[in-house]
């Protein structure tokens, strides 16, 4: 039991990270003028013609990397344009509400709205390098940064990167509705886990004033057991990092480092996150790391393992649909000022709450969405009329509760309008 105690405070810990990171990066574009020009110019593809845009970039890639076949049958229309956007909007609500990574509603959301599991990994990937390398500031955070420690740790993100895009391309190759199964499978394990614990810490935050942050700092300040184990182990080359944390800097095996990355960086390319809630816990609780220059590290390796994914494992075999991504990062951007606003005038129990319940829908989409796939592969015999049912329940209730929580938060923004001018919000 402890156990799952224990990993269910490393992947909180690591969403909450994840969130800061998508907090930061927002912010950092809508405070720019330069930023926002950028953004502009990435969206005059959409405004001119999403459809000519997507047609285009399809026919101009060579049938032997994806070309055009790969966008279909999820080409562009002003409808799936704007439904990016509220997914968008959605997911920078959870973020900047919640306080925890709110990309473990896009895939399902896009899945939900008829678009392949492959398109809608790549597609998330891009938005996350996009908003990346627009919102990053790493001059502000090279201090934080070991130079050592960051180039090793993408030599195994790079290739986890790759070998994650290509098992994704490959089993879409076979068989793409395998590769829908396969991806919704994942999802289906990841989010089951945090929808159990997550609604078992709310039921317990309602009897108690528990606040995980408190174990999660405690367990920044000093090496974590397993980090103590990892920094022991002598196995050349070791790399020097934390010189101004503790005297003389803490030693790390660089075996460790690549294996960190390799991990971090096949599960962004197959479930089409940015690695980001993978990172901090792996390096604060696995690698003993500070979390100083973890955080510092993990803005610079996004960057550089979304954007290796996203280009070379999607987009060159054409697993990108663009107007998605930038509708999406158009959403969040807003979503996520919105609902980081809103944090000052709701009470901490409720913002609980509602991460369970957006995490348990994401859960109930995907699973309700599994008894089709695994008809479909011969695997189980169901009736028409049972997966109809299945799958109105996880589509509607999908869609029905995360509309709730994005009209819950908006109406205590609109309504808090004046507390929140007056500055009297805590």
């Amino acid at each position: 039991m402890k156990f799952f105690r224990d990993l269910n405070q490393f992947m909180v810990a690591g969403a909450k990270a994840h969130a800061r990171w998508e907090l930061e990066m927002s912010s950092n574009i809508l405070k720019s003028r330069k930023r926002l020009l950028v953004l502009g110019l990435l969206l005059i593809p959409v405004f001119l013609g999403g459809y000519a845009f997507a047609d285009a970039v399809g026919q101009a890639l060579p049938s032997f990397i994806g070309g055009k076949t790969a966008y279909g049958p999820s080409h562009y229309t002003n409808l799936i344009f704007g439904a990016s956007v509220l997914v968008g909007v959605c997911a920078g609500l959870i973020t900047g509400c919640i306080g925890a990574g709110g990309g473990f509603i896009i895939a399902p959301a896009l899945m939900s709205a008829g678009v392949k599991g492959i398109l809608a990994v790549g597609t998330d990937l891009f938005h996350i390098f996009a908003k990346a390398i627009m919102g990053s500031v790493l001059h502000r955070k090279m201090g934080n940064i070991s130079v050592s420690l960051a180039v090793t740790f993408l030599i195994g993100a790079i290739a986890g990167s790759t070998l994650g895009g290509y098992i994704n391309r490959t089993i879409y190759d076979a068989n793409p509705v395998l590769s829908d199964m396969f991806i919704t499978s994942i999802y289906v394990v990841i989010l089951g886990f945090l929808a159990f614990y997550a609604m078992s810490d709310y039921l317990k935050s309602r009897s108690k004033k528990a606040v995980i942050e408190e174990g999660a700092t405690k367990i920044a300040e000093e090496i974590p057991n397993m980090g103590k184990r990892l920094q022991a182990i002598n196995i050349p080359p070791m790399l020097t990092f934390d010189e101004n944390v503790t005297p003389g800097g803490r030693r790390l095996s660089a075996i460790f480092l690549v294996i960190a990355g390799f991990i971090v960086g096949m599960a962004a390319s197959i479930m089409g996150v940015g690695g980001g809630f993978l990172t901090f816990p792996i390096f604060v609780y696995g690698l003993g790391v500070s979390s100083m220059t973890t955080v510092g590290t993990d803005i610079f390796q996004i960057v550089f393992t979304a954007g290796y994914a996203a280009i070379s494992q999607y987009a060159v075999y054409g697993f990108i649909f663009y107007t998605l991504a930038m509708g999406m990062l158009l959403g969040s951007l807003i979503g996520i000022q919105i609902g980081s606003i809103v944090t000052k005038v709701v009470p901490g129990t409720t913002i609980r709450g509602f991460y369970a319940i957006t995490v348990t829908a994401g859960f109930l989409n995907r699973v309700c969405a599994l008894p089709e796939k695994l008809m479909k592969m011969g695997y189980v015999q169901l009736s028409k009329e049972f997966l109809n049912i299945v799958n109105m329940i996880g589509n509607i209730g999908f869609f029905i509760i995360i509309s709730t929580f994005a009209v819950w938060v908006f109406w205590c923004f609109f309504t808090n309008l004046k507390v929140l001018k007056s500055g009297e919000a805590h």
